[in-house]
């Protein structure tokens, strides 16, 4: 029989104590496209989904809600079922938000409230004519209560896979398809965001952010710089809540079939495998952000 599998992370939902001015950050900065504004929430898009990003007005910042979508071989109830069966508890939800007609809600180990659906309407509304624009969310990282519950809960109950570690148990990367992470669940005694991150296209794409996001006053707070784990090339940045946001390329490639990392020039070794990293930057060089400590 088939397992719960979720295949890619489609959006997260911000509370935001000024919605107005992140609904402008994602449409004049990152330039996301507004697919629909219900009851005050904004649902934003980059590509075809209804929605990537959501903005919910709040008197506190915080994600209430993040998207996962299922691969379809398994019925909602079917899912539910499962779930039960691990003594996991959820709830079925018709027409509960737009671009959803049918999700189950649950809550990770770490509290985190998660949405899981097979289907979202595709509003295909295209990519932005200005602004950074990404190629899509790409992963995101949350400090975590109960961490490894939480790992165990992500790998073990919704089919990801676990490649790297930064530190023994401080920062776990996960999986659910063949980019390096989709996860990074970091160990704490709170749970909150740690950063949201996209990716971009290339180099090129990389440097012409960068100077987009100074003319606008958001300074680079780290990078760029290649990480170890990941080897991603990666910069990092505050929104205007100061949620970190973190743009990317060179991603690692994943093949769990193999258990190995698709061979990079820039690999250490080869065949790279999943491994304990020791630092964040495989350049080695450092900057006035603790990254670690955001």
């Amino acid at each position: 029989m088939s397992t719960v599998k979720i295949f890619r992370l489609v959006y997260l939902d911000f509370f935001a104590k000024n919605s107005q001015t992140m609904v402008e950050y994602y449409t004049n900065t990152m330039g996301y496209r507004i697919t629909e504004e219900k009851d005050g929430v904004t649902y934003l898009s980059n590509g075809f989904d209804h929605h990537n990003i959501v903005i919910t007005p709040a008197e506190e910042k915080a994600v209430r809600r993040y998207g996962y979508q299922l691969d379809g071989k398994l019925t909602l109830e079917e899912v539910q079922e499962q779930l039960h069966s691990k003594g996991i508890a959820s709830s079925l939800k018709i027409d509960a938000k737009p671009g959803v007609s049918r999700l189950v809600e649950l809550q990770d180990p770490a509290g985190n409230v998660i949405e899981l659906f097979t289907e979202m309407e595709q509003s295909a509304v295209g990519f932005g004519s200005s602004g950074i624009v990404p190629l899509k969310l790409g992963h995101v990282a949350f400090y975590a209560k109960n961490f490894q519950e939480t790992i165990e809960f992500y790998r073990d109950a919704l089919g990801f896979s676990f490649t790297d570690q930064i530190g023994v148990g401080f920062a776990n990367f996960l999986t659910c398809n063949t980019d390096h992470h989709v996860l990074n669940v970091v160990a704490s005694d709170e749970t909150r965001l740690h950063h949201i991150a996209f990716q971009l296209k290339d180099a090129s794409h990389q440097y012409v952010s960068s100077d987009l996001l100074a003319r606008q006053g958001r300074p680079t707070l780290w990078g760029p710089s290649r990480h170890t784990a990941g080897h991603n090339i990666a910069t990092y940045h505050h929104d205007p809540e100061e949620n970190v946001v973190e743009l990317y390329i060179d991603m690692d490639v994943f093949i769990p079939e193999l258990g190995i990392f698709e061979p990079r020039p820039w690999h250490e070794v080869l065949p790279l495998k999943p491994k304990i990293w020791e630092a964040l930057s495989a350049w080695g060089t450092e900057f006035e952000l603790d990254l670690a400590k955001v």
